[in-house]
């Protein structure tokens, strides 16, 4: 878990949703503070100052806002690479990333 006091990318909050993004590849908001647990106006706040940095990118779709690492980021494998080594103690994050569901349930099939 990164630490409380650890934020190399200038607040936790930040640094969390970094993490998140690098997990799931694109997101929105709302299913990263989900995933977070923390309010969607922080997550909002940390992703528009992301955005500011050139780390993360945004586009519309319909009336929704999915972001994502920016791809074109000058420094994207070092990156990576460093949100990978962080990333590595999260067992808690990984595991709701991993319990997500990215696709659509089958028509008919029960709840």
């Amino acid at each position: 878990m990164v630490v409380k006091s650890s934020s190399p990318f200038g607040g936790q909050t930040r640094t969390r949703v970094l993490l998140t993004l690098y997990l799931v590849g694109q997101s929105y908001p709302r299913e990263l503070a989900r995933l977070l647990e923390t309010p969607v106006s922080g997550v909002q706040k940390a992703l528009k100052s992301l955005e500011v940095d050139g780390l993360v990118a945004g586009r519309a779709v319909g009336r929704t806002r999915l972001v994502q690492l920016e791809p074109r980021y000058f420094a994207r494998e070092a990156l990576e690479g460093f949100l990978r080594r962080l990333v590595e103690p999260e067992a808690t994050l990984r595991r709701r990333v991993a319990a997500l569901r990215r696709r659509p349930r089958r028509t008919g099939k029960p709840f």
